[in-house]
């Protein structure tokens, strides 16, 4: 687990005592299987965060308790990058609308049946 977010570079230097990675990219490496990591397996460990402002690096999130809320980090300009939240907001409001235009096509054509008039 982590103690915060942290740099792949951070990562590295923090757990030395642990596990001597031969370099930054063996470090990434771990990190990508890490986020990878199968559903049947449980799913996910880490995932990768947007870019900071001012940040140089991206940092690496830990979720062994839970999903990180990426809509409550503040993202590098130029990021686009779609927060689950935000996501899952967007789906639900989607559906709301697919809903209220099938009511609407109801509607109408009970109408145009009302009125007698073909539809085209």
């Amino acid at each position: 687990m982590l103690r915060g977010p942290q740099t792949a570079s951070e990562l590295r230097a923090n757990s030395d005592r642990l596990h001597r990675f031969a370099d930054l990219g063996s470090v990434e490496a771990f990190l990508d299987e890490l986020a990878g990591r199968a559903d049947e397996k449980g799913g996910p460990l880490a995932v990768k965060l947007p870019r900071a402002p001012g940040a140089r690096e991206q940092r690496w999130a830990q979720l062994v308790t839970g999903p990180i809320d990426l809509t409550a980090l503040p993202i590098a300009a130029g990021d686009d990058i779609v927060g689950t939240s935000e996501l899952a907001a967007l789906k639900q409001q989607q559906a709301a609308m697919q809903a209220e235009i099938a009511e609407l096509r109801a509607l109408v054509d009970r109408l145009y049946a009302e009125l007698g008039v073909a539809r085209h």
